[in-house]
């Protein structure tokens, strides 16, 4: 730990944060983590209607169609300790604001020119410590159950479990198609926290591959929990993603979230 801390990208003024599971340092410093990243096309309306009283919008891409990421991330070494996490987010901006001509070039812009970013509607994670922070900092959708990650060279299989139940919800698996090497994405997040509109960073870095989807789908099980009918309703059932992004080099820093709620042109 003391080397990775000697690493300029972690040498960074820490805030601290007492959540219900215990003290937390802000940004979050994850050292050593995977990723795997799968991109769908929806249709806008059925996206954007998960928004509606999030104050922000859908971006509309290619066709008119709307954006929605299921990442799922191994953290092997955090400053909160190992844990699995699963997101499923929805490209957006806050309201109000103009979408980029070239939405999907402008996901590769630096943050601080970067208005596209994601709201998360699902992001079940498995341990408390982890599910705490995100509600109690951020507001984010969290719940805690077993998640599965597995990631070859050319194959993938990641699972999420029905906290009740305990049998699988959600896999997404199947063999990778072609790929190319491509960089990491610093993200932007929006959520509402405590009646605010939050805008956080998150800086990454660590090379993977971009990915033709293969086999890749995305299965469902006939679950009632609420991520499972979310991603159904997304019309994700047995969905091939349009493009994948995997890497076993991802680190980041997890920022505390900026309150833009009465930012000009704003209205949430």
């Amino acid at each position: 730990m003391t080397t990775l801390l000697q690493d300029p990208f972690f040498q960074y003024p820490l805030t601290p944060f007492k959540s219900s599971e215990g003290h937390v340092d802000l940004p979050i410093l994850y050292f050593d983590n995977s990723n795997f990243m799968a991109m769908f096309e929806v249709e806008f309306e059925i996206a954007n209607a998960f928004l509606k009283d999030a104050g922000v919008t859908a971006v509309q891409f290619a066709k008119g169609k709307a954006l929605v990421v299921v990442g799922f991330y191994e953290y092997r070494k955090t400053a909160i300790s190992a844990y699995n996490e699963v997101g499923v987010a929805i490209a957006c901006v806050p309201n109000g604001v103009q979408t980029p001509h070239c939405p999907l070039l402008s996901l590769y812009k630096s943050l601080d020119k970067q208005q596209i970013g994601f709201h998360v509607i699902d992001l079940p994670v498995t341990t408390q410590a982890a599910c705490a922070a995100g509600k109690e900092i951020w507001g984010y959708p969290k719940f805690v159950t077993p998640i599965g990650f597995s990631l070859e060279a050319k194959r993938f299989k990641g699972t999420v479990s029905d906290p009740e139940a305990g049998d699988t919800m959600v896999e997404l698996s199947g063999d990778l198609g072609i790929g190319l090497p491509a960089p990491q994405l610093d993200l932007v997040l929006y959520s509402h926290h405590n009646g605010s509109l939050l805008r956080t960073l998150i800086n990454t870095r660590g090379g993977g591959r971009s990915c033709l989807p293969g086999s890749l789908r995305l299965k469902l099980s006939n679950s009632t929990h609420p991520m499972a009918q979310r991603l159904a309703q997304l019309g994700l059932a047995n969905a091939a993603p349009k493009m994948v992004f995997h890497s076993h080099g991802l680190q980041l820093r997890l920022n505390a979230g900026a309150d833009i709620t009465h930012a000009r042109g704003i209205h949430t």
